[in-house]
């Protein structure tokens, strides 16, 4: 079955009461950094739009919940859990929640020497916030941060 998400999207937003949805257009392109040693050498970090959190930590909420999570690397994949605005599209996630947020894949590219070694923690935020200000001036700030602090050589953005 073919779902087209931006017009998916754009209905669950009018169902909340929302203006229509303006969708992002960048004004220049991203500051994108060669690395600076290969991967295998590297701290790799994770950001997941997916709204995962592990349990025990505090689900998100569904409307402009702009916070992240900080999984620790160690966390079972059996204690994923997600909540997002798009709850329709995590049906996959919730079976293999590595499709998402790829803890056992990364582990694997770490035992095989392809990655350095993954940050203590790695972070979910919610993707579906309808305010981009919000966006760039409280998730991105945090998650810049967060990555900061964890040492990260690189990030990897699993986008849902």
């Amino acid at each position: 079955m073919t779902v087209n998400y931006m017009d998916a999207i754009r209905q669950r937003y009018e169902k909340l009461g929302y203006t229509p949805y303006r969708w992002f257009q960048a004004d220049s392109p991203p500051p994108w950094q060669p690395l600076s040693r290969p991967l295998a050498d590297s701290r790799l970090g994770l950001l997941s739009t997916s709204g995962a959190y592990a349990l025990g930590q505090r689900a998100y909420h569904y409307k402009d919940d702009t916070s992240i999570r900080a999984i620790p690397a160690a966390t079972p994949v059996g204690a994923l859990r997600f909540s997002h605005i798009t709850e329709n599209y995590l049906i996959d996630p919730k079976r293999d929640p590595n499709c998402i947020f790829p803890l056992e894949t990364l582990r694997r590219q770490v035992a095989a020497g392809r990655v350095g070694a993954l940050t203590e923690d790695l972070f979910s935020c919610m993707g579906g916030v309808y305010s981009q200000r919000r966006i760039r001036e409280e998730t991105a700030p945090a998650v810049l941060e967060a990555f900061r602090e964890q040492a990260v050589d690189a990030a990897l953005l699993v986008a849902m």
